[in-house]
């Protein structure tokens, strides 16, 4: 009877390690190999804990049955009998091999999923960083991930992206964000099925966080429209990207492999009059009327900037004036130079070369190379443009310092003016109240025989009838 009780209690311990195994592994997300391997260690350095480190101490679980064989010396012994110090052992080592188990899972696992967007709940806020309960572990969105103006509070779910995952030391530090442009690019993933299906490629992207981000896409599909699709049903699409963003503008931009269409595209809704482009430089010098000026550049500059940070050029805007006047300095100083003719000074605009600044910055090999010229001759040309381009800063030195003065002097004329009017106004405030108080006091007879010395009053009388009586008859 007793040898049967003790069987059923040694299959009940086995089922229990089974199980515990499977539950361990599951919660954990940890192999059930791994649980196996480190129940057996934890079991060997409690053995060799209670018997000594001399002794030959092995420790063997069969993972099928749960069944475990401890043997000292190649000799069966019973585990159950180390004692409370060496079960303490034990004990201490599997929680530190498990949790090192799942710290090398969190790794393994959030890794794999690096540049992914992930949903998780704001679990606390300290200071300025987010701690985002992401289930299993914590992740950390610091200020400079965060989107500008944006605020979050316990407990509000948020979708961020797993920007980089870190081992440090016993813990893994997972790194989100919700600034970083390729947040976008998943977004658009998501709400997209064309993008995600790769029908759609988004080929660049731009973005500063919390205004605006310009995204360039293209369709591998002639009958998909690229913008369209992004765009959705009455906005649907871009709405809910929008949404998620806390407002921030986003402007789609349709592709191409021509950089001036690209350019022109990327700096909608201005209307553009002329391009031309430096491929040396990597400059593009965009010519836009006086109208739609502000427009091109956007408040802050921040419609260029996203422009030239979409398409990779360096981007100038100028009017037709300012563009023309660069061509005519650059023709006189070339002009100067023997043998320069008009067939010359169009290969250097089709260079790319609009401005006398241009040619001081290109340098003789292109010149030589691309249009043929001797060194000896590309050297003159860019010593004249330097010279010239000197020449044309201090001019344009000069008339900003005067325009500047004129304006000083003109505003300083306005003050002057403000201030002589308003002594003048303060003087007659002053005068008039006193008038009204005489008139009121005194009645009009009394005032007009106020009068001045009898000798000017027999004249002025005199004077007064001769100018109102009539002429007597001859």
């Amino acid at each position: 009877m007793n040898e049967e009780l003790r069987q059923n209690e040694e299959l009940k311990r086995k089922e229990e390690l089974k199980r515990l195994v499977d539950s361990i592994a599951r919660d954990k997300n940890i192999g059930k190999e791994s649980i196996f391997t480190d129940i057996e260690m934890a079991l060997h350095s409690a053995a060799r804990k209670f018997y000594g480190e001399a002794e030959d101490v092995t420790c063997v679980i069969n993972r099928q049955s749960g069944e475990i064989q401890v043997t000292k010396n190649g000799i069966l012994i019973d585990y159950r009998e180390f004692g409370r110090i060496a079960a303490q052992t034990a004990k201490q080592v599997l929680i530190q091999k498990i949790r090192e188990d799942e710290r090398g899972s969190l790794l393994e696992e959030f890794a794999d999923r690096q540049g992914q967007i992930i949903t998780g709940a704001v679990a606390r806020v300290e200071g300025s960083v987010l701690s985002v309960n992401l289930g299993r572990c914590e992740g950390f969105l610091p200020k400079s991930e965060q989107i500008p103006g944006e605020t979050h509070h316990v407990g509000e779910r948020i979708r961020c992206l797993i920007l980089e995952v870190r081992d440090i030391g016993s813990q893994v530090k997972i790194v989100l964000s919700r600034s970083h442009p390729d947040f976008i690019r998943r977004l658009f993933e998501l709400e997209v099925p064309e993008v995600q299906e790769k029908v759609i490629e988004v080929k660049a992207l731009a973005r500063e966080a919390g205004y605006r981000t310009k995204i360039a896409v293209s369709s591998i599909d002639t009958k998909v429209d690229c913008v369209g699709a992004c765009v959705g049903i009455r906005g649907s699409r871009i709405k809910n990207i929008v949404d998620e963003l806390g407002g921030e503008k986003i402007d789609i931009v349709r592709w191409n492999e021509s950089s001036q269409v690209l350019i022109t595209n990327s700096l909608k809704p201005a209307e553009i009059v002329d391009i031309s482009l430096n491929f040396e430089l990597g400059r593009a010098t965009v010519v836009v009327n006086e109208t739609q000026l502000s427009l091109a550049i956007g408040k802050r500059g921040q419609n260029v900037r996203l422009a030239a940070r979409l398409t990779g050029w360096d981007i100038d805007i100028l009017t037709p004036t300012e563009y023309s006047k660069g061509l005519d300095d650059l023709e006189k100083a070339m002009r100067t130079i023997a043998g320069v003719d008009d067939k010359f000074i169009d290969r250097l605009v089709a260079l790319g070369i609009i401005d006398l600044r241009d040619l001081a910055e290109v340098g003789v090999e292109p010149l030589v190379k691309e249009l043929e010229l001797t060194e000896e001759l590309a050297a003159e040309v860019l010593e004249v443009g330097r010279t010239a381009a000197a020449r044309v800063e201090e001019e344009n030195k000069a008339r900003k310092a005067a325009e500047t003065a004129a304006a000083q002097e003109e505003a300083t004329a306005q003050e002057d003016g403000q201030a002589t009017e308003a002594k003048a106004e303060e003087s007659t405030e002053s005068t008039e109240p006193v008038a009204d108080a005489d008139t009121s006091e005194k009645p009009p007879e009394t005032v007009h025989a106020a009068a001045p010395p009898a000798t000017d009053t027999a004249e002025g009388s005199s004077e007064a009838e001769a100018s109102v009586e009539p002429a007597s008859p001859d």
